[in-house]
């Protein structure tokens, strides 16, 4: 493993019973290969689902109709966010 990392972490017994039950239905060779297939399985949808806003239909309306507001201006925070966003390449 090139450049590998290490995590370290303690669970209890049952815990640790039922993740080498789990990992072995699934073939995995070792508690490590079969962590980091929970990893790279879920971390990418978790970190989508946190990344994403939903909005309902009336949210989005309501955002679109204060967005095309032209009478009101951003404030100074609203500028300074965008700011800091500009400067980190978002």
């Amino acid at each position: 493993m090139a450049n590998a990392a290490r995590i370290e972490m303690r669970v209890d017994a049952e815990t640790k019973k039922m993740a080498e039950r789990a990992s072995s239905a699934l073939g995995c060779n070792s508690l490590t290969d079969f962590i980091s297939r929970l990893i790279h399985e879920n971390a990418p949808k978790i970190l989508e689902e946190k990344a994403a806003m939903k909005l309902t239909n009336d949210q989005f309306d309501h955002f679109m109709a204060v967005c095309q507001d032209s009478t009101r201006k951003p404030s100074s925070r609203i500028l300074e966010a965008a700011k800091r966003l500009d400067s980190e390449g978002f």
